[in-house]
């Protein structure tokens, strides 16, 4: 009788091993769509309306076939960071000289501001595009996440100060996301709610896709993860046809690999 109660739970310890190790080593196939050349330093994405953004020796540019627009301002030294999550207002960051620069869908620059200047201490380290006509903030100066309006001028914070150093950062007109040198990940609303989200795996370069899932990348794989409302989570490696690249970015199931020279778009629907 103890036999077999013991040849019982040894098959159910196997089984569960067996659905653990599968659950790890899932793989999501895609099909490749288009691949091209590229000459440029940095790949940064597409928008909704079909155009490329890349950077090439520090000139900003937008490109759709025979279309090519571009946008250069050497008194601000390097293009730091680029968010064009509204193409009819795009940010460039320009980090070493605190300042910013927003662009309409010609690239025709709408407004430049310099964060020195402004009546309250800001040092940004960290920007994006918000709604109503803000900006996402981290200033260093109070490690704390806030909102700057662009048309008024003004500033508040939103968030309580930052315990931990910034790793990486993402944000939408609602949310900034962000993962702190401890891979704890969280998020703040624009009320300045903020919401622990767990840990994520050591990455080399991530993008959030939802609170729940994100895409990442460690030396040269790809994977993708899904966190389940019970808190466990699968991860799933995306099967590409480069051994090795610089960058990848994921927008309406098309998945983007940026190597030296060329870009591979490929189909993919998330789980």
């Amino acid at each position: 009788m103890k036999k077999t109660a013991c040849k019982i739970l040894f098959l159910l310890l196997f089984a569960c091993f067996i659905s653990v190790v599968s659950a790890q080593n899932k793989k999501i196939n895609i099909l490749s769509t288009s691949h091209f050349t590229i000459d440029a330093d940095e790949f940064l994405g597409y928008d909704s309306f079909g155009y490329s953004y890349q950077i090439k020796n520090n000139v900003f540019s937008k490109i759709k076939e025979n279309e090519v627009f571009e946008y250069k301002n050497v008194s601000l030294g390097k293009i730091t960071k680029v968010d064009i999550l509204n193409p009819l207002k795009i940010v460039l960051f320009y980090e070493d000289f605190n300042s910013v620069v927003l662009l309409d869908n010609q690239l025709n620059k709408i407004a430049e501001i310099n964060f020195s200047q402004n009546s309250i201490p800001i040092v940004v380290t960290a920007i994006g595009m918000s709604s109503q006509n803000q900006l996402w903030i981290y200033n260093a100066l109070n490690q704390q996440i806030g909102l700057f309006d662009y048309l008024k001028n003004e500033y508040k914070t939103v968030s309580t100060p930052l315990t931990e150093n910034i790793k990486s950062y993402q944000t939408d007109f609602n949310t900034f996301y962000w993962i702190d040198e401890k891979f704890n990940w969280y998020s703040c609303d624009i009320f300045g709610k903020t919401t622990g989200l767990g840990k994520v795996s050591d990455f080399d370069e991530i993008q959030i896709l939802s609170p729940k899932q994100y895409i990442f990348s460690k030396g040269n794989f790809l994977y993708f993860k899904d966190i389940h409302n019970d808190n466990s989570d699968t991860s799933s490696e995306i099967e590409v046809l480069e051994k090795t690249f610089d960058k990848f970015c994921y927008k309406d199931q098309i998945l983007s690999i940026f190597t030296t020279r060329e870009i591979t778009n490929y189909k993919i629907v998330t789980p």
